[in-house]
């Protein structure tokens, strides 16, 4: 039996299957249009898709996909025999075109059936014919004067009549320019001629009449600056005559002026003269006044000085008594300081020679005491060894002491110094 994996193993594989198809075919059929191409897809619907600078896919086997070249096309336009002109001259007319397929999709339809999948110069070479049969009925209905004079025009009357058929192809005109025109007779240059020589008249007249203008106007440049000489010299002299009369008022004015400002001057200076003199006096008797208060200030601040010296000498000598004192009462209490330092020195000296005195005596003390302890034991353990001995000769069969007894202290030895 089959697991629950296994039927779910069972429903991917379709879908995995499906995912790969659809993969494969997007693969094979993807394909990307560059601006400057259209790209067709047709098979499967009634209205083929169009892809302009954009990406797509196709069907493998359903649908197939063409091309068609949108870019600027140069058609060179020329007329290969002789055309009458509308005033029966034959000319022969070069001109150049620049079409290109129409953006509307209805100009890429039409287009489509007629250029699929031809190079840039195969679609010129089709519609080279269609142009030069529109320019030759234009020139029929033009004169000579009018197709070398007015190019525009006759370029413009070309792209609209040829517009017409163009249209039916899906193609759209951008420019027309007439690049050369001739005629078979030579008319052209005689109309140039006959223009050349009307051009050299009209300039010589024009050339006449401007050299009459100038000397005309030369003229009456003359007058006009002549009597603007004249006029201005007569204004100058007034001119002239005006200052000096004014010159001579304002010298006038000078000198009553000078001399009022001479006499004020002499009044002023006598006035200041008064006013120094007053004023030396003034200072003469401030300048006793000052020297008489001077010598009496000078006198007092004598005075003072001489006081203040007698006070700072009396103060200098109590200031020295008083260090004096004081040195003597620091140096006594520093021999008194020396001195109790000296005795607490000499007393410790003493305790410590007493206590090492003292230390001596107990240790030697404790040496004659080690000494005699000594000697009491080996005393004591050589009577007990030879009491045991005798006690042993005397009864043998008798257990020996249990309990030992305190040995007696020897009566020679000297008690412990306390």
């Amino acid at each position: 039996m089959l697991t629950g994996f296994g039927f779910g193993l069972l429903s991917v594989v379709p879908v995995l299957a499906i995912i790969a198809v659809l993969v494969i075919i997007v693969a094979a059929g993807y394909v990307k249009a560059p601006p400057d191409k259209a790209y067709i897809i047709s098979g499967i619907r009634k209205v083929p898709r169009i892809l302009i600078g954009r990406a797509g896919v196709k069907i493998p086997f359903f649908e197939r996909v063409d091309t068609l070249y949108l870019g600027q096309m140069t058609v060179d336009i020329k007329t290969e025999q002789s055309v009458p002109t509308n005033d029966f001259i034959n000319v022969n007319v070069d001109a150049v075109a620049k079409v290109r397929i129409g953006t509307s999709q209805e100009a890429i339809q039409l287009a489509a059936k007629n250029f699929l999948n031809k190079n840039p110069q195969q679609i010129t070479t089709d519609l080279q014919d269609s142009l030069q049969g529109n320019m030759r009925e234009i020139i029929g209905t033009l004169a000579l004067k009018t197709i070398n004079t007015d190019r525009d025009s006759f370029s413009d009357q070309v792209m609209e009549k040829a517009s017409k058929d163009m249209n039916k192809l899906g193609i759209e005109i951008l420019s027309c320019n007439i690049q050369n025109v001739t005629d078979e007779k030579g008319l052209i240059s005689d109309l140039g001629m006959d223009n050349t020589s009307r051009i050299k008249k009209d300039a010589a007249i024009a050339k006449a009449q401007a050299e009459r203008d100038v000397a005309i106007a030369q003229a009456e440049a003359d007058k006009a600056a002549n009597d603007a000489r004249v006029l201005a010299e007569t204004e100058i002299a007034q001119k002239n005559n005006a200052l000096e009369i004014k010159k001579a008022e304002l010298k006038k004015q000078a000198d009553t002026a000078n001399a009022e400002a001479d006499a004020a001057y002499a009044i002023q200076e006598q006035e200041q003269q008064k006013t120094i003199q007053a004023a030396t006096v003034n200072a003469q008797i401030a300048k006793a006044e000052r020297e008489a208060e001077l010598k009496q200030k000078e006198v007092v601040v004598r005075q003072q000085e001489l006081a203040a010296q007698i006070e700072k000498q009396a103060d200098a000598e109590k200031y020295r008594t008083l260090q004096q004192s004081e040195a003597a009462l620091i140096q006594r209490q520093k021999n008194a300081e020396a001195a109790k330092y000296e005795r607490e020195k000499e007393a410790q000296a003493r305790m410590a020679e007493a206590e090492a005195q003292k230390y001596a005596a107990e240790q030697e003390a404790a040496g004659i005491k080690a000494k005699y302890d000594a000697e009491a034991a080996g005393i004591e353990a050589k009577g007990l060894a030879e009491a045991e001995s005798i006690r042993a000769k005397v009864s043998p069969k008798r257990k020996p002491w249990r309990k030992r007894r305190k040995p007696i202290r020897s009566t020679t030895v000297p008690p412990w110094p306390r």
